[in-house]
């Protein structure tokens, strides 16, 4: 399914499933960190869900982001 990015400002990112039934968000945290979240609706078909890491810097938040976007992270 595809995804676009429905926000972005300096430190904060979303990215939403087209069906509108799952986003991904990207914000830095308040230590430089980054914290990445899944988060799917009771509406969506495959059922509700949350899922969130903690990485360490951009690179990896968006690496993190394109990998959920190509496969759900709890499937």
């Amino acid at each position: 399914m595809e995804w676009s990015r429905s926000q972005e400002r300096e430190e904060f990112a979303e990215w939403t499933r087209e069906d509108g039934h799952a986003t991904i968000r990207r914000r830095r945290h308040a230590d430089g960190g980054w914290i990445v979240h899944y988060d799917r609706l009771y509406q969506a078909s495959e059922g509700s869900g949350y899922h969130r890491e903690r990485v360490d810097d951009l690179d990896a938040a968006t690496e993190l982001v394109e990998a959920w976007q190509a496969s759900d992270p709890m499937e």
